[in-house]
Order: C-alpha cells, then sequence, then structure tokens
C-alpha cells in the first residue's frame, strides 16, 4: 500500500515514517530577458530577507511596547516569534502559503543555526568560571535547589504524558528535565538592574546561583545532544577529549598568541603613532575561528554550537574580547538571532493549547513548570533564614528564562522529546514565568521600605566640623583624579572627618559587567580581568590610596554600579540613601581638550546627570574638571602655593548649599575662599513685572512669587550672616558684595574681576527668580549647571578653570543649621548691609569691600 501523499505542489513520501520525503518541483528561468519571468518571492534569499526584515520589525515594535512594563528581551523575543509564526499566520492561509512555503525552511534553519552558533560563541566569551571556585554555601543551596526537584519533575512528567507516544524515545527525559532546569544569567542580570536589585542581598545571591545553574544546565545539555546524536555514550570521548585539549591546551596556546600580537601591535602603534594593540585583524581572525571549532564538533558527533562556545570560553577577557563583542554583538543578536525565533516560531502553534482534548496535558504542565524552581528556592531559603517573602522573590527570579531555554526545547522537538502541544505549552509556560517575573518582584519584594524613615541631612543644616559623607560617582578611570582632588580640598580631618563612597558607574552590556557583582559578592579575582573589572580595580586602588593617604579622618567604601544609563541614578539614590549621604558628587559629561576647549565625552552621562538631579532627595553636584591642581602637605607647609577658589552667591537654597561646601573647603590649609555676593542694585530689573509666568488675572501668581522670593531674601541674609560672624577670624576667606542691575552685568562683572581662579563653586539656582540672572536662561546650553554655572563653562576666563555646581536636595528645606548662638530670630529678619552697619566692619577687617555704586 502507497503511502505517498500530495498536498497541494508537495509530495510527501513515507508518510507513516518517524522520518518522512517532501518532494517539491522549483520552477526554473530560461528567458534571456532582463525581466524577472519568474516570482522573485519564489527564490531562498528574497524570501528569507523579506522573512528576516519582518520578524525584525515585529521584534522592535514589541520591544518598544513592552518597555514602559520593563520586560527583558526575551519575552519580545519568543512574542514576535509567535505573532509571526504558525500560531498567527495559519490563520490566513494565502499569506501562510506566500511568505512561508516549505522550501524556504532550509534556508531560514541554516541562518538561525548559524546565529545560533555565533551566540553561543558570545556566550562564552563573556562567561567566567572564576565565581564557581569561591561560591558560599547559601549561593550553592539554592542553585542546588534549583537544579534537582524541576529535573525531577521534567522527566516524571516526560514519564507521564510523552511515554504515551510510539514515536517518543526515553532518553527525551533528558530535554524535558534540562528545559525545567534552566535559568538564563544575562536575562536576570539586566532584570535585576531594572528593579534596582543588582547590589542587594536578593539580587547578589540570585545571580551567583545563576551563574552556577546556568554552567550546569550547558553541561547537561553538551553531554545529552552528544549521546543522541552518536546513539551511544561512546560518543562523549571525542568531544570530552577536544573539551580537555581546548581548555588545558588551545587555551594557554591562544593566550600566549594574544599576548604576543599584542606586543608586536604594541611595538607597531609606538613607531606609526597608531592607537590600541589590536587590530581588525584580529577581530576577522577569531570571526573566522568561531566556525572552524564548529566544525571540529560536527565531526566529533556534537554540535557546532558546542564548539563555538568553547572558543569563546578559552579566550582570554581584556581588550581583545571587549573589541570582538563590540564589533560581532549587535550583528549577531539584532540580524541573525532573530531567523531562530522565527523558526522557534514557525514550530509551534498555540492555538493547539485551547482544545478541549488537550486541556489535561496543557494546564498541568504549564502550572507545575512554573512553580516547582519556586517552591523549591523557598524550601531551601527558609533554612538560611531568609524571609519566606524574600524567598519567593528569589525562587521567581531563578524562573528567568532566556535563548537558552529555546536552544533546548528546539533540541528536544528535534528528537520527538516533544510533540506539538507539549512544546507549545512549554514555550507559553517560558513566557507566563518571565514576564511574570517583573511584577510579581514589584509587589512581593521592596526593598525600599528599609528606607523610607531616614532623613536626609544637607551641607546648610549640617552642625560644624560634623562627618561629612559624599558620593562621588565616576564612569572612567579619567574621571578618578579629578575626583581624588576634590576630596583633599573638602577639609578631611580628624576634627571633620571625611566619608568617602567611590562608586564606579558601569552600564550594563552583558555579562562581564554583571559578572562584576558576582567577583564583588564572592570576593574574587581573576587571573584575565575583562576590561570592566580591570578599570574597577584601577578605581578601587586609586580610591583606597587616598584613604591610605591620611592616618585619621578619612574612611573610603568603592561600590560598583553596574546599570543602564537610562536606570542609573536610581541605583545612585538608593544607594545614598542605604548610605546616608548627604552630598553626591557626580562628573560633567565633558571634557576638556588640549586647545582649551570641552568636547563631548559619553552623552549618556548627561542623562545620568540629569535624572539625578530631577530626582535625588540628597544635595547634587556636578563636576566640571579643567584640570585642577592638588595641593601637597610640601607646598603648603611653606605657604608656595595656593588654591584659589571663588563661590559666586546670587540667592536661594542651591547657593546656601554651594557656600556651606566652599565654607568647609577653606578650612583646608592651602586654600584660599573668596564669597563673591551679587546683589541687586536699585536700578535693577524688575523680573517681577517681566516674568509672563507670574501673571495672573487676580495677580495671585506675582503676590505669592514675591512672598516666596521675600523668603529666600531672608534666609540668605542670616546664613551670609552667620557665615561671616564665623568665619571673621579666618584669613584664608575674603568676603566680597557687588551691586549689578542684570544678568548681563553679572555676567561681565565675573569675566572682568573674578576670572582667575582655580575653582569656581556656584549654585544651581533651580526655579530661582532673580533680577541678578535675568536674560541668562535663553542662553543657557546645559540647564543642568543653572544659568551661572551656564556661563563659567562657557566664558572666556583668564585660566582654565574647574566649576563645581551644586543643587540642594529636596529634604533641605529652609531652616537655619542648628548649634550656633547666633541662629533663630536674631538672623531671621535681619538684611545685610555692611556699610550701613558700621558695627560690623570689626568682623571683615581683612575682607575686600568691592564698591556698592554699581555700573
Amino acid at each position: 500500500m502507497s503511502t505517498n501523499e500530495t498536498f497541494g505542489p508537495y509530495t510527501i513520501v513515507n508518510k507513516t515514517s518517524n522520518s518522512i520525503i517532501v518532494c517539491f518541483h522549483r520552477p526554473q528561468s530560461h528567458s534571456t530577458s532582463n525581466w524577472q519571468v519568474v516570482n522573485p518571492l519564489t527564490s531562498s534569499l528574497p524570501l528569507f530577507l523579506m522573512q528576516l526584515c519582518l520578524i525584525i520589525f515585529t521584534h522592535r515594535l514589541l520591544t518598544l511596547i513592552l518597555k514602559p512594563l520593563r520586560q527583558p528581551r526575551i519575552v519580545a523575543d519568543i512574542m514576535s516569534g509567535i505573532l509571526m509564526g504558525a500560531s498567527v499566520m495559519e490563520l490566513v492561509p494565502q499569506l501562510a502559503s506566500k511568505m512561508y512555503p516549505f522550501e524556504s525552511n532550509l534556508v531560514l534553519e541554516t541562518m538561525a543555526n548559524i546565529g545560533l552558533m555565533y551566540y553561543m560563541f558570545l556566550v562564552g566569551l563573556e562567561m567566567d568560571l572564576t565565581p564557581i571556585r569561591h561560591i558560599g554555601i547559601k549561593a550553592l543551596s539554592i542553585s542546588i535547589a534549583g537544579i534537582l526537584p524541576p529535573m525531577g519533575l521534567g522527566v516524571g512528567l516526560y514519564l507521564l504524558i510523552q511515554v504515551k507516544s510510539s514515536t517518543a524515545p526515553m532518553y527525551g527525559a533528558a530535554f524535558w528535565a534540562i528545559a525545567l532546569t534552566v535559568t538564563s544569567f544575562p536575562d536576570l542580570a539586566r532584570l535585576l538592574s531594572d528593579f534596582k536589585l543588582m547590589q542587594t542581598d536578593l539580587g547578589r545571591t540570585a545571580l551567583t546561583a545563576a551563574i552556577v545553574n546556568d554552567i550546569v544546565s550547558w553541561a547537561l545539555l553538551v553531554g545529552a545532544v552528544t549521546v543522541i546524536n552518536g546513539h551511544t555514550f561512546y560518543m562523549l570521548l571525542p568531544t570530552i577529549v577536544f573539551i580537555a585539549i581546548c581548555w588545558f591546551v588551545l587555551r594557554p596556546a591562544v593566550n600566549w598568541f594574544i599576548m604576543q600580537s599584542a606586543a608586536l601591535k604594541s611595538l607597531s602603534s609606538t613607531e606609526t603613532g597608531s592607537h590600541g594593540k589590536y587590530s581588525d585583524v584580529h577581530v576577522h581572525f577569531v570571526i573566522a575561528a568561531v566556525a572552524v571549532f564548529g566544525f571540529i564538533t560536527d565531526i566529533c558527533g556534537s554540535n557546532s554550537m558546542i564548539g563555538a562556545f568553547m572558543f569563546g570560553l578559552i579566550i582570554p577577557s581584556g581588550e581583545l574580547g571587549t573589541m570582538v563583542m563590540e564589533r560581532v554583538e549587535e550583528y549577531v543578536t539584532g540580524i541573525l538571532l532573530p531567523a531562530f525565533f522565527l523558526s522557534n516560531g514557525l514550530r509551534n502553534n498555540v492555538r493547539f493549547l485551547f482544545k478541549i482534548k488537550t486541556i489535561s496535558v496543557v494546564v498541568p504542565t504549564i502550572v507545575l513548570a512554573c512553580f516547582t524552581k519556586v517552591v523549591s528556592t523557598m524550601f531551601v531559603s527558609s533554612f538560611f533564614g531568609i524571609k519566606i517573602s524574600d524567598g519567593f522573590a528569589l525562587g521567581v527570579l531563578m524562573n528567568t528564562k532566556g535563548v537558552l531555554a529555546l536552544i533546548v526545547l528546539n533540541f528536544g522537538r528535534n528528537i520527538k522529546a516533544f510533540d506539538q502541544i507539549t512544546f507549545s505549552a512549554m514555550m507559553v509556560a517560558y513566557l507566563i514565568m518571565t514576564f511574570s517575573v517583573g511584577p510579581i518582584i514589584s509587589f512581593a519584594y521592596k526593598p525600599g521600605k528599609r528606607f523610607r524613615q531616614h532623613k536626609h541631612t544637607n551641607l546648610q543644616k549640617s552642625k560644624p566640623n560634623s562627618e561629612l559623607r559624599v558620593m562621588t560617582c565616576v564612569h572612567s578611570i579619567r574621571n578618578v583624579s579629578s575626583m581624588i582632588k576634590l576630596l583633599q580640598i573638602s577639609n578631611p580631618s580628624k576634627k571633620s572627618p571625611l566619608s568617602v563612597f567611590g562608586v564606579n558607574l558601569v552600564e550594563l552590556t552583558g555579562r562581564n559587567a554583571a559578572m562584576l557583582i558576582v567577583h564583588d559578592t564572592l570576593k574574587s579575582g581573576a587571573n584575565n580581568p575583562s576590561r570592566e573589572k580591570a578599570t574597577d580595580n584601577q578605581i578601587i586602588t586609586a580610591f583606597e590610596s587616598f584613604e591610605s593617604d591620611y592616618t585619621e579622618g578619612v574612611s573610603v567604601q568603592p561600590l560598583t554600579v553596574v546599570s543602564s544609563y537610562a536606570s542609573m541614578h536610581g541605583d545612585i539614590i538608593n544607594y545614598a540613601e542605604e548610605k546616608s549621604v548627604g552630598l553626591i558628587i557626580v562628573p560633567f559629561h565633558k571634557r576638556p581638550t588640549p586647545g582649551g576647549t570641552l568636547e563631548d565625552d559619553n552623552p549618556s552621562i548627561r542623562e545620568v546627570n540629569q535624572n539625578l538631579m530631577a530626582t535625588s532627595p540628597c544635595s547634587v553636584a556636578i563636576f566640571v574638571d579643567c584640570g585642577l591642581r592638588s595641593i601637597t602637605n610640601e607646598e603648603t607647609r611653606h605657604g608656595k602655593q595656593h588654591l584659589r577658589v571663588v563661590m559666586i552667591f546670587v540667592g536661594g537654597s542651591d547657593d546656601r548649599e554651594a557656600l556651606a561646601y566652599a565654607w568647609r573647603m577653606a578650612e583646608t590649609r592651602g586654600v584660599n575662599l573668596t564669597v563673591v555676593r551679587f546683589l541687586p542694585s536699585k536700578d535693577a530689573v524688575d523680573i517681577m513685572s517681566d516674568n509672563q509666568d507670574l501673571r495672573s488675572d487676580d495677580g495671585t501668581g506675582m503676590l505669592m512669587a514675591g512672598t516666596e522670593i521675600e523668603k529666600q531674601q531672608r534666609l540668605d541674609d542670616a546664613y551670609i550672616n552667620q557665615f561671616r560672624f564665623r568665619s571673621m577670624n579666618n584669613e584664608s576667606i575674603t568676603y566680597v558684595e557687588k551691586l549689578v542691575t542684570s544678568g548681563e552685568q553679572t555676567v561681565e562683572a565675573i569675566n572682568s574681576c573674578y576670572n582667575d581662579f582655580d575653582l569656581y563653586i556656584v549654585g544651581r539656582g533651580h526655579g530661582r527668580i532673580s533680577a541678578l540672572t535675568s536674560g541668562l536662561t535663553e542662553w543657557n546650553e546645559c540647564p543642568e549647571l543653572g544659568e551661572i554655572g551656564d556661563v563659567l563653562v562657557q566664558a572666556d576666563l583668564a585660566s582654565l578653570a574647574s566649576v563645581l555646581v551644586v543643587q540642594q536636595g529636596a529634604a533641605g528645606g529652609h531652616m537655619m543649621p542648628l548649634g550656633s548662638p547666633y541662629d533663630g530670630e536674631k538672623f531671621s529678619h535681619t538684611h545685610w548691609r555692611p556699610l550701613a552697619k558700621p558695627e560690623f566692619e570689626a568682623f571683615v577687617n581683612h575682607r575686600k569691600n568691592d564698591d556698592l555704586d554699581g555700573y
């Protein structure tokens, strides 16, 4: 009896067997015309390009839609495959037959396998096995709890469901076990970063356990694929030998070769003036070698992905690895890998899950797949004193799935370990698990509760000589020197302690960045650290060296924040709240050039600074470094050098906060401080009447603004009085008042009279309404610096000076500093006019008094 059957243009041969043959006619064009006489979509390459464009477009669209929900990328990957696959396209048969003819599968799956091979190379390139040797008992126990129970459940489900099928092989249970065991380390790292949990105990534990889970899953997959492809356990031997050769022979050889190439390139760079240890030739060699290693593992009876993964693993971390990653990653994940997601979508059909006869299989599969790892993790966590809610959150995090999970499913599908229904059910289970991680974590775990009772103390409200807790943020090693110089003139001493939290801000781009957290958690190092780790070590060493320069009065705690630039400010604020920080100092997004101008260093830093100033509850300062010089003890002891600092005081809470910091600096030996207070003259611009935003029909807007301006003026006068009284015997402080009529005259005065200082300190003046800055907003290029700060950065001063722009935190209030016999009512209603009150002249007999006649 014939087993052949015809479906449209296709003839299926041997239909009743486990493997079938599909025959089809391929139209050929014999015309010599330049015009197409055959539909170009029947050709493999144009058809594949159309499919690729559609899946990429769908993926990008879903990424934009899911971004506000903070969903990991894998959710958009799976959903785009489902939407463009059989689940949806079969609803329109005419369109599906044109877009996905059977003959297109060969090209699509070939490109998908190439994408997976290079993706696995990137995974190996980013992976670091060092933490495995230093893992703690808690993380190891949680990792085991996420491996063994799901593995047992996977085997049990397979025996109950799939073994009834005559085509289901017994070794398919291995893929069910691995499918429920997998935890995606990179997707978990990005999710923790998005939810600001990377540096919490929960996040560190989850990351450390996930990397163990990830490595174990890969090892199990390698063994299962090799055995099944070779049909015997003996086929493991060639693969094991190859892996051993890679690790013990090729890894040292590749390391030596790379070092020799780097040395030759460095010598060549010195002669030619070029930069970098490696060239494009090295990158091209690595990319070609990926295919060679994949081919070797195919010969060994395994899969090309395993060879590519091993090659990535043996390449030492460093500049070459980073260079290859930067060149290849976007192309692989953005162009090649979507072909795999489309192929995955064509293999499953979620509409089958809604049939009544499949409910008894689908529901238990999805429920057990989702909750087994959560329950087992909660149970083990309770033995380590972890709260039930935190244990539940940890179990949910360990359920995060990624590309590896999809690879396991597709391997299982190829050997018929999964049929159409169970394959689709597991795909939906993966989607539910990963999609629900974010909402569940937001609801079940809220670490911010610990900090809600914390009251922020800004500099203005701090008691004299109290401890200053400052957080200095750096994005690269270039920022460290200038930050340390700024800390050196912040009066660190036993009498006035300085607690510094040196934060290295690292963009979360992959496993290398996330591995910093794992290394810090386990206190482990690496023989060949990645660029991120090497930079992190240099930054930590620099801050620790600063601490060692002082025998007392200085404490330094280096930290690392790994996050995307869009959410980095949230991590900084969380750290500041946890450490009770009073001032956060961040670098400006521009850096000086040899020509004396400023150029963009990293535009993303500007976004971080703006977000930080908009949301930070504590004071924030932006430091524009233009070569701030340091004052050594030898110079100050002999009076050879003095650092000239000027504080421009216009008025408002930000300026009072800036003055408080400048006041502290003035106590540092070798620092001369000049405080210039600008006051409106009698002919000053009437800012109230000129401001259109304050006008209203009933005049309430101008009345409220006028009241606020008067209040700020009283607070300014009171704080200036206190400053002058307490610093009257400090010969290193000079106080000057200057009358001006407008913002233009303020700028002229700065450019003509106060243009030769090493450091300018100003308040941002956010929301300030003043005649002294009128007309400056229209020319403001960097609003985060405020009107005066932006003028100083853009101004052509006599010397290239650094600028520190301070914004008082939201908790700053307008209260007078405590601990002084001169605060309170006596000064709160006093308007300071030095020439009109001769009795105060004794307080300022060593200061300069500028003329008060205006211009």
